[in-house]
């Protein structure tokens, strides 16, 4: 099995820039069970976490990682505001699975007290809410690593129909997408035949899962994100960096 292997920042070949095209081109045509299984020991990518939110196709990618590399750490971010259906089935592939290091991140407890004392942030700042309880204790959970995997699909919605397996992330950590080209019936039959147990909300219209107050239902035909602050201009929760800081980038930079 491949083992993530620490790698000290100075012996990588390059800047970030170039190390992400040199990833890209060198696998370009392989599987995602390949660019999870290569990437994981590639000395071009360095020490590398699975950021997951234990959401509606969270669990397939969080299997795969268990099968070839269960020391990799993962960290799911708890915003305190994840539907209990969430919870319980983060609590449960913990179980279930046999994945060495799941960490629980959560936001400074004095910080939110000031920030968003009656929780009501959401309702009048998402973006402002989102980096109080993810982006920034994300930031400060991956600190330590080169890179981060993710589970983002170019299915998903139009601004994601472009994606790479490999990103550059504000040139100082690089991103990998091994399930960028996956669709829908593959994500299906990848559970069906690991008899993986699903998030309970997908069976109620839920195909992208989020913060409680900020996700609904998705219609029939609406993307799978459709449903992600609905009626906002805006698509993602703000995770995205520039020149070391997180940020929220415009709509029509958004990955």
């Amino acid at each position: 099995m491949a083992k993530a292997r620490a790698m000290p920042r100075d012996l990588h070949p390059g800047p970030v820039a170039d190390r992400v095209a040199a990833l890209n081109a060198r696998y370009r045509h392989h599987s995602a069970t390949a660019v999870l299984e290569h990437s994981l020991k590639d000395v071009d990518l360095g020490r590398v976490a699975l950021v997951s939110s234990f959401g509606a196709e969270s669990v397939v990618l969080l299997h795969l990682v268990s099968v070839i590399a269960p020391e990799t750490p993962v960290l799911f971010v708890d915003t305190r505001m994840l539907f209990q259906e969430t919870l319980d089935y983060q609590r449960q592939l913990a179980e279930s699975l046999p994945l060495c290091d799941i960490r629980t991140i959560r936001a400074n407890p004095k910080k939110l007290d000031f920030e968003d004392p009656d929780n009501t942030l959401h309702q009048f700042n998402t973006d402002s809410c989102c980096n109080l309880r993810k982006v920034e204790p994300l930031e400060r959970a991956l600190a330590g690593f080169d890179g981060w995997i993710t589970g983002r699909k170019r299915f998903q919605n139009s601004e994601r129909g472009t994606l790479d397996f490999f990103e550059n992330e504000g040139d100082f950590r690089i991103k990998v997408n091994p399930l960028a080209h996956w669709g829908r019936e593959d994500l299906e039959e990848y559970i069906v035949n690991n008899r993986l147990p699903r998030h309970p909300l997908v069976a109620k219209g839920y195909p992208s899962i989020g913060c409680a107050p900020c996700t609904s239902p998705v219609k029939p035909g609406e993307d799978p994100r459709a449903g992600r602050w609905r009626g906002q201009d805006k698509t993602e929760c703000g995770i995205h960096f520039i020149d070391g800081k997180a940020v929220r980038l415009p709509k029509e930079n958004a990955a």
